[in-house]
């Protein structure tokens, strides 16, 4: 196996020294001397009905606030998957660490499927060396394998960027993120060998600092204020990138209205209840992902969805109006009114875009929340109850009473996520 890995190492140094510069795209700037590799291109859904997601990481996912957005997403834009969620996120962590844990930890849970954040730690914020890419390596490798091996499959996400001054770094920023884009290109390169995926966390977020501090000012931090851990948009960014990689494809629903023939038809997870004289009654099974705020804010959700295409690629509600006679129409949904021209209704609008506070967002809060309260109970079974005296001499009977405790929470999400009545109006102007 030693053997294994050391050739496998040395085919990557050698990739590593011819790859390419990744082009940013349109408007972005990653910078070319970082010689990223191409991320792979993922096809289909790897999500699976029923599947128990484990979200593993260091004390960025302990932060619990990508997994949040993931898990919160999942249960109302796709709940007819019926997907189990649990966060193992663990400060401080590196992937060693994390594969020393995860048989007790997360292998116990029967995971059928695996996210994994690290690097940032591996990293030991200074510059690469060969030794920090070996043992991340070897240690990523064997995390990936013991996965495959219980039956799950794996999306291998890459670190993340770091900000322009880390406390404790001992280096500059640039060398730093020079160190964290070897380690994504390491990331790639298990991620084919082992037939896994791969989510790109790291090119994102390094193009949204460059790109969001020339916005914004340089008070707009992606990478978190203490250039480590990111606010909720950094996060955002985060949870993009493993929703693509998850094959997620955004559709949240389309409702269709013909103003001539006065009917509607709507897609799955939504039903026509009525329609009659421009006012079309909803009932939704889907939701959409509903968030408030400043997007000049680095702390606020809307300004990660300027970051990513999260609205355009995994957040789309559309609304479709046809053979309308006017040239104007206002849309009405909940108690905000926007202006459309009837060809951009007949093109479709996007609602989940156009809309931030609408009928959706109440029930989705009760939702969010739920899951929030189960995640927070997540982080104190595993790092408090499954290292107590008790664990010690019962892990077993630990874990049954933990779990017990855990189900409430469970259900609460449950619970929350029902089906929400709504209303669009459709008038002429």
């Amino acid at each position: 196996m030693k053997l294994k890995l050391a050739l496998f190492f040395s085919f990557f140094l050698v990739a590593a020294a011819f790859a390419q510069p990744v082009r940013p795209p349109a408007g972005e700037n990653a910078r070319a001397e970082f010689q990223l590799l191409p991320a792979p291109k993922h096809k289909g859904l790897l999500l699976k009905p029923g599947d128990r997601l484990a979200i593993c990481g260091d004390s960025i996912t302990e932060q619990k606030m990508y997994s949040r957005i993931i898990e919160t997403y999942l249960t109302v834009a796709l709940p007819e998957l019926q997907i189990a969620t649990r966060q193992f996120g663990w400060s401080g962590e590196r992937m060693p660490g994390f594969l020393a844990r995860m048989t007790n930890d997360v292998l116990r849970f029967k995971p059928t499927i695996a996210t994994t954040c690290y690097g940032m730690n591996d990293h030991e914020y200074r510059g690469y060396e060969p030794k920090i890419g070996n043992t991340y390596l070897n240690s990523s490798m064997a995390v990936v394998g013991s996965f495959k091996n219980h039956g799950a499959r794996v999306v291998l996400g890459s670190p993340g960027c770091v900000g322009p001054k880390v406390p404790w770094g001992k280096t500059n920023s640039e060398a730093m993120n020079l160190n964290l884009g070897q380690l994504r290109n390491i990331d790639i390169e298990i991620a084919k060998k082992e037939k896994v995926r791969f989510a790109d966390v790291y090119l994102p977020m390094l193009n949204a600092e460059d790109a969001m501090r020339g916005k914004y000012g340089t008070n707009f931090n992606v990478a978190g204020n203490d250039s480590v851990h990111p606010g909720w948009a950094g996060h955002v960014v985060m949870a993009y990138a493993f929703l693509k990689a998850l094959g997620v494809d955004g559709d949240i629903g389309t409702c269709t209205v013909d103003l001539k023939s006065g009917r509607a038809r709507a897609s799955k997870g939504h039903e026509v209840l009525s329609m009659k004289e421009g006012e079309l009654i909803l009932k939704s099974a889907r939701y959409p992902f509903c968030a408030t705020g400043d997007p000049r804010k680095d702390d606020n959700i809307r300004g990660g969805m300027e970051m990513v295409p999260f609205n355009q690629e995994l957040n789309r509600l559309m609304l479709v109006v046809k053979n309308g006679k006017a040239e104007n129409y206002k849309i009405t949904w909940g108690n905000e009114t926007k202006r459309y021209t009837a060809a951009q209704l007949g093109r479709g609008v996007n609602l989940a875009a156009d809309f931030p506070s609408n009928p959706f967002s109440e029930a989705f809060a009760k939702v969010d929340e739920a899951v929030a309260a189960k995640q927070a109970f997540e982080t104190v079974q595993i790092k408090q109850a499954f290292r107590s005296p008790e664990a010690k001499a019962d892990m077993q009977a630990v874990a049954a009473q933990t779990e017990k405790e855990r189900e409430p929470l469970v259900a609460a999400i449950r619970a929350a996520c029902v089906p929400v009545t709504h209303t669009i109006r459709i008038s002429a102007e």
